[in-house]
């Protein structure tokens, strides 16, 4: 892509409303525009990293068994009144009546619905287990939104629901996502460590959220720092095996949120040089919660005596669109954002310095060529800016690589590459500069 033809409102000033940095990053980089209180417009840029955000979710709940549909927006409030949620849920539920006077809700999130397909479309244990996720936008009428797509009103969730027809299914469901959620967030970059959380309006008796650390985050963490040394993805995984192994390995050490937090226990269990006190933002959450609402709203299978029996359920959420903001929380400097190579929304910032010139223009369009051929997403900066404007956005912007090409080089068959993470920086020929890109020898 080009950034002469892209469009990338980048803006110079940080905006007054803005209060964490992820905010005041993605207002100024052009990835979010507010629509009204907590609710968002995602620009190109910013698209370009939720999509690939979605896609490593998407990747790491197939690997599961975990299957995709699509469930709507907008629900019946009947269902909730069967589940008797729909009183109990609070001001967040936005509630709608349409024209025909019935009563409907915006989705906060879909557990009614989805027993709802379920109780009509399985009647045996035999068709267990079952796991269906879907990857939707949902609204909550926060009190007051802020922190931008941190806590907004409208965001993109991953949530997903299984089925089991006993306790100990139930649990083997509930540690394929244990496993799944530490894997999706190490691919993306992030070290999560799974702390044990209250179920809150979800309800159940088992569950977990999946925290990572950032001084900036919302809630005070206390934890081993053994945690930072772990590696969810060292090992290849079988969903179908036992992974009770994997999950003591990650519930072996201590590890809360204020909430959650004993003090005395903490002093016991940790030693001082291992005590870890800071910061932690919210990513993901799992939850265990039996026949909370299989058996109101009559999810019931035949057992294998013949008797029919609630089945075992429950539900998994990763918040996609708060994800882009929490990894800006986790990895940024003073000049801007900084990628992971995964998520980031190019992998090379091109940057021509005197566009005009005969030979940066020909030494340019022919790396732009190049990595595109090799399937390398590449933004060239082939605007008339100046070079430290060209350089300020691209490091606001944050993308791993700048290939730099300016009228020296260009002459002496040379360009200037930059790692974005750390800053540095050489001067190479430009095939050693694509195999580094590319992760190659060169």
């Amino acid at each position: 892509m080009r950034l002469s033809q892209y469009f990338l409102p980048v803006l110079k000033e940080t905006p007054a409303e803005a209060q964490i940095v992820s905010h005041r990053l993605m207002l100024r980089t052009g990835m979010v525009r507010q629509a009204t209180a907590g609710i968002y417009s995602w620009l190109p840029l910013g698209y370009r990293v939720l999509r690939k955000i979605e896609q490593i979710v998407r990747e790491e709940q197939d690997a599961t068994g975990a299957q995709e549909l699509l469930m709507p927006t907008i629900q019946s409030a009947e269902l909730w009144r069967e589940s008797g949620r729909y009183e109990d849920y609070g001001k967040e539920m936005l509630r709608i009546r349409d024209r025909h006077e019935r009563d409907l809700l915006y989705g906060p999130t879909n557990e009614e619905l989805i027993t709802d397909i379920f109780r009509h479309s399985v009647r045996s244990y035999r068709d267990l287990p079952r796991n269906l996720y879907h990857i939707q936008w949902k609204f909550r009428d926060e009190v007051r939104p802020r922190f931008g797509v941190m806590r907004g009103r409208e965001f993109l969730m991953k949530d997903n629901y299984s089925f089991d027809v006993d306790f100990a299914g139930a649990r083997h469901s509930y540690n394929k996502m244990f496993v799944a959620y530490l894997r999706t967030f190490a691919r993306l970059g992030l070290k999560a460590i799974p702390m044990e959380a209250a179920t809150g309006p979800i309800g159940g008796d088992m569950s977990h959220e999946f925290i990572i650390l950032a001084e900036t985050g919302e809630s005070q963490v206390y934890c081993h720092s053994d945690f930072l040394d772990f590696d969810a993805l060292a090992d290849a995984v079988d969903y179908n095996s036992d992974l009770s192994a994997i999950i003591k390995h990650w519930t072996s050490r201590y590890a809360a949120t204020d909430e959650k937090h004993a003090a005395e226990r903490f002093a016991a269990e940790v030693p001082a040089a291992k005590q870890l006190t800071t910061r932690g933002i919210e990513v993901g959450h799992i939850f265990y919660f039996g026949a909370k609402y299989s058996k109101p709203l009559g999810a019931v299978v035949a057992a294998p005596t013949g008797e029919e029996k609630p089945v075992e359920m429950g539900s998994y959420g990763i918040g996609v669109s708060r994800l882009v903001g929490a990894i800006i929380e986790a990895s940024h400097d003073e000049a801007g954002i900084i990628w992971p190579e995964a998520v980031a929304p190019f992998r090379v910032g091109l940057i021509n310095l005197k566009p005009g010139d005969a030979n940066c223009d020909r030494v340019a369009s022919d790396l732009y060529a190049r990595l595109l051929a090799a399937g390398v997403e590449v933004l060239l900066d082939d605007t008339e800016q100046r070079a430290g404007a060209k350089f300020a956005t691209m490091d606001l912007i944050g993308l791993p690589w700048q290939l730099v090409v300016g009228p020296r080089g260009a002459g002496a068959g040379t360009v200037e590459l930059k790692r974005r993470r750390g800053g540095e920086r050489s001067e190479l020929p430009a095939d050693q500069a694509i195999a580094r890109i590319r992760g190659r020898p060169g």
